[in-house]
């Protein structure tokens, strides 16, 4: 749709994306396990050795620390000739991510493998990823299912969002909402919020349970008081809209805020609206423009659009045509070209172009083509 002026708005129905939202599965949730090795090996003591052990792991740990990968793997083998599953799995953990030696997938399969034969649960679920990414083994959904559901079995909750995901889209498994919803809620009754955002999307969309978005919103709560950005900004979309809760335009501000401050795009997209519309804050298209510029950098399509329009309008910032034609060229090469609102963002920029100079059009092209998405600009919010 576009506004009196003809600028397209690109806010729509406060949504779960279907097809998007599947893709930020593997980008925000696909190998969440790497944050078991943000600093891989250092954690090894934090990963809990089992007694008998825990002092050669501890050695393991201190070599590791010292740049003496050859000692820490040394101690690895020695405790692999004992059958250790702690220490295969994290050989494995090693190998793939390249830690102390050559990233190899294959070997890193092998190790898992041998761990998740004695019933390590991560081991388990790291094969479980390898299977459904293709690393090291070809891609096989139904391997993937199996070992997560060990893990699942043995109560590791990352294991039952993803044996949830897979009954989901039917991957590995017949498709069924119900066990997906069974999985989710069994994760997310151990406190973990992914599950609790993902069993609050099927109470939303009454998937699998019948609609309530009552207890949507308490999942979404539950997890956004831990600190989750998406169930932040999806508790946000329900006072905004009025479901499962009172209306209360105030209250999205508050929970819109919390996960735009983390740096998350779409809230920064719906912070901007909020203060584009003085919708729970005083009307302020200065603060609008601030808040489309952090998520347009990060490539967020809505906010480019939404920036382009502010540009183009000279509202929060001065006009200017340049500016606008960037955004909007930007926007238009990261919408689908199947989406109906790719038409109205190229009717924007051409709009504007027709008003440019030749030079001001290759000033635009050029700043557009010279463009990077800067994530990092999302930890730099600045102060209010």
């Amino acid at each position: 749709m576009t506004n009196e002026e003809g600028v397209p708005q690109m806010g729509g129905e406060m949504r779960r994306p279907s097809s998007g939202r599947q893709d930020e599965k593997r980008t925000v949730l696909s190998f969440k396990v790497q944050g078991l090795v943000a600093s891989t090996l250092l954690a090894f003591i934090l990963l809990g050795a089992p007694a008998a052990t825990a002092q050669t792991l501890d050695d393991a740990v201190e070599a590791f620390k010292r740049g003496d990968a050859a000692a820490a793997i040394g101690t690895l083998r020695v405790l692999i000739e004992q059958g250790s599953a702690e220490a295969q799995f994290r050989l494995g953990v090693m190998y793939a991510e390249g830690r102390g030696v050559p990233q190899d997938d294959g070997q890193a399969v092998q190790w898992f493998r041998l761990a998740g034969d004695q019933g390590h649960a991560e081991a388990q679920v790291w094969l479980g990823h390898m299977y459904e990414e293709g690393r090291g083994v070809p891609q096989d959904d139904g391997e993937a299912a199996r070992w997560f559901r060990l893990a699942a079995e043995q109560g590791d909750a990352e294991a039952q969002v993803w044996l949830g995901h897979m009954y989901e889209e039917g991957r590995g498994v017949p498709q069924d909402d119900g066990e997906a919803v069974r999985w989710y809620r069994l994760a997310a009754e151990q406190g973990d919020a992914e599950a609790q955002v993902w069993l609050g999307h099927m109470y939303e969309e009454g998937r699998g349970v019948p609609q309530d978005d009552g207890k949507a919103v308490q999942w979404f709560r539950l997890a956004a008081d831990q600190g989750h950005a998406e169930a932040q900004v999806w508790l946000g979309h329900m006072y905004a809209e009025g479901q499962g809760v009172p209306q209360d335009d105030g209250e999205a501000v508050r929970w819109y805020r919390l996960a735009a401050e983390q740096g998350d795009a779409e809230a920064q997209v719906w912070l901007g609206h909020m203060y584009e519309e003085g919708r729970g804050v005083p009307q302020d298209d200065g603060e609008a423009v601030r808040w489309y510029r952090l998520a347009a950098e990060q490539g967020n399509a809505v906010a480019q659009v939404s920036l382009g329009a502010m540009y183009e309008e000279g509202r929060g910032i001065p006009q200017d045509d340049i500016q606008a034609h960037k955004w909007y060229n930007l926007a238009a090469s990261r919408i689908s070209s199947s989406d109906q609102r790719r038409d109205e963002v190229v009717k924007a920029r051409n709009r504007v172009g027709l008003k440019m100079t030749p030079a001001q059009l290759a000033e635009a092209q050029r700043l557009a083509r010279k463009w990077q998405p800067t994530p990092s600009a999302a930890q730099d919010v600045p102060d209010r």
